[in-house]
Formats: structure tokens, sequence, C-alpha cells
């Protein structure tokens, strides 16, 4: 049988950021908080609190003083700044640098038209903690667009600028732009901002290609990826058997007999040490 991992999967450019600033802390010998899992892996976060990484609720912040918080590569909002200050706490920030360009920029649009009443509207997963950064960035007035239906809550007689959260699929947000464009009155203004990662984005085709060279895919994801759901479903598009896990234990023996090739691929949060035990864990049952 022919096993093959996919070398365009794992970690992307700001997670790899993040854990490895989290890793420098820890070997200091220090403590080191994180607003939230670090990484939307819960085996991965099991190997850093090992290494001795804790994790707080966000209402557990206002009460940490004196002690080191890491922000995690989905930024934070204005707030989380405010408090470190307040509370003498040492920020270790990994906030990706796409989405840190991505906060500068809605702000500034922000300072620009709040006086107006246009409506400031992010194409994005509400309650994501990447979009709370984002909505912070505009006190709390933007408006978060999940789908097409959510596009009830705009008013199609004002004025609307649109951005998208990094990790949201560019279909989505081409049909939103056009749905809005084609609902608009007369004269009014609309500016959209396509501010989608294309290290996120441009895995889909090569994942597409991936799906299809092989009888079967293992997709390898933590439960709690929002990106890791959205490629997984593009991978069943193109290859129906493709199976969801986030851990080894989820693969039963027997396989189907019919299998001849197996490929094993993941999200931008699913690390490549995981992939490669699911591989192992395969062939094992296999022989």
């Amino acid at each position: 049988m022919k096993i093959e991992i996919d070398n365009n999967s794992g970690f992307c450019f700001g997670v790899v950021n993040a854990i490895q600033s989290a890793e420098r802390e820890l070997d200091k010998g220090g403590g080191i908080y994180c607003i939230g899992d670090l990484v939307h892996n819960s085996l991965e976060m099991e190997r850093l609190h090992r290494k001795g990484l804790k994790t707080l609720a966000r209402e557990q912040l206002s009460g940490l003083k004196n002690q080191t918080v890491l922000l995690r590569a989905h930024g934070e909002p204005p707030s989380t700044y405010d408090v470190a200050r307040r509370n003498n706490l040492e920020i270790v920030d990994a906030t990706c640098p796409v989405v840190l360009k991505l906060q500068r920029k809605i702000k500034d649009c922000y300072d620009e038209i709040k006086n107006t009443d246009i409506q400031l509207i992010i194409y994005g997963k509400p309650g994501h903690a990447e979009v709370n950064g984002l909505v912070g960035q505009t006190d709390g007035k933007a408006i978060v667009i999940e789908n097409v239906e959510a596009l009830e809550q705009l008013d199609f007689k004002r004025g609307i600028i649109l951005f998208s959260q990094t990790t949201m699929p560019l279909d989505g947000f081409g049909k939103i732009v056009e749905i809005i464009r084609s609902r608009l009155s007369e004269g009014v203004i609309f500016r959209y901002y396509d501010t989608i990662c294309r290290q996120v984005a441009n895995r889909l085709p090569v994942l597409k290609e991936f799906a299809l060279k092989h009888d079967m895919i293992f997709f390898v994801a933590g439960s709690k990826s929002s990106n890791g759901r959205m490629l997984f479903e593009e991978c069943r598009k193109s290859n129906p058997a493709t199976v969801f896990i986030s851990d080894i234990s989820e693969i039963n023996a027997p396989l189907p007999p019919s299998v001849r090739s197996i490929g094993v691929c993941g999200a931008t949060s699913t690390p490549k040490w995981l992939m490669e035990q699911v591989a192992a864990r395969i062939r094992r049952i296999k022989n």
C-alpha cells in the first residue's frame, strides 16, 4: 500500500512563529501564559503544556499581574494591551504579520468613517479569536458576516466597506461581494478588500489535487479549527472517501481491502509530527 503525507499541509508561518516564540520563553525556565489555545490542536497544546505553557480564559486576564503573556497568531483587541499595561504584564506578541497588517488597515478605515453612516463589515466567523481582534479595532462597531444569509443585517441604502478574516474561503468572499454589489442602492459607496491569507487560500488547489491521487484520505485537524473544517470539506468534495480525525485512536481497523493508496493531510494548525503518527498507525493496521 502507498501512504503519502501531503508536504503542503501543516503549520502556516503564523502558527510556526507563535509556537517558536512560546518555546523560546519556556526554554528560559520562566512561566508563560497564553489567552486561549495557542493553536487549535489539542495534542499540540498538550505537548506545550508539558513544557510549561499555561492557558487562561480571557476573563481571567484582568486578575493576572506581573507575569509574561504570549499573544497567539490570531491577534488581540486593543483592550488586551490596555490590561497588560495596567497589570504590569510582559507581552510576547506572536500576532501573525498578516493579521497585524489587517488590524491596522481596519483601524485606519474605522478612524476614517466612524463619524459617517458607512457600515464596516468583516466577512468571518463570529466569536473567532481573529475576528474578535479585528472587531476590537472598531470599538466593537464592525458587523460580522459569516455567510450570505447574514447579509440581511445590512442596510443597503448606506455605504459599505468590506474586509475578510484571513482564513475564510475565497469563493465565499466573492459571493458576498457579488450579492452586496447587486443589492446596493444606486450611488451608494461600496469598497471591499480581499484580505484572505494566500498561504491558506493557495493550499486549496494543491489539496484538491492531492486528494484525487489517493483512494482514501485521512484529514487530520483539531475539532476547534475552523480552517481545518473548511479545508476538510473542500478535500471531501474532491474525494468523498475523506475521513476527519483529530487523533490516531480514531483510526479503526480494518481498512477497506480495496484501498491501495492513502493520503494524509491536515490544516494550518496540524503539526507534522501528528500526520507522521497517523501514517505510522495506518501502516501498522494494514500490516
